[in-house]
């Protein structure tokens, strides 16, 4: 599957909040400031070429779904993040933000015992 654009990511962000809907309810459901409503419908159109989206025909208005989980892509976002930008480290990851002082040495304690207790 493609990668997102922010664009689009907001659309998926307004889907999965939904579940099932037309695009006026996607746009009800997205935060400020919102898109023209031709631009999501664009936007939504474009997410189902790409197969992030399936739509059925409900009289004449067309409802659309969601055919990968926020969580599976959040997989594959992260999984293409770390490799592009970390080179495929974790380690590099945790790495750049504690050195960027967004992680505490609390913090990297809760994540070790995250680790730890599923086995890591």
């Amino acid at each position: 599957m493609e990668k997102l654009s922010a664009q689009e990511e907001e659309a998926m962000q307004a889907v999965w909040k939904t579940g099932e809907g037309n695009v006026k309810v996607f746009l009800e459901n997205m935060e400020e400031p919102r898109v023209p409503y031709t631009t999501l419908a664009s936007t939504i159109k474009n997410l189902e070429k790409k197969g992030y989206l399936g739509s059925r025909l409900i009289g004449n208005a067309y409802l659309y779904k969601a055919l990968i989980t926020e969580d599976e892509y959040k997989k594959r976002f992260m999984s293409g993040f770390v490799k592009d930008y970390f080179e495929n480290s974790y380690k590099e990851l945790v790495n750049f933000f504690v050195e960027e002082k967004k992680l505490s040495a609390r913090e990297l304690k809760e994540i070790i015992e995250l680790i730890e207790r599923s086995g890591g």
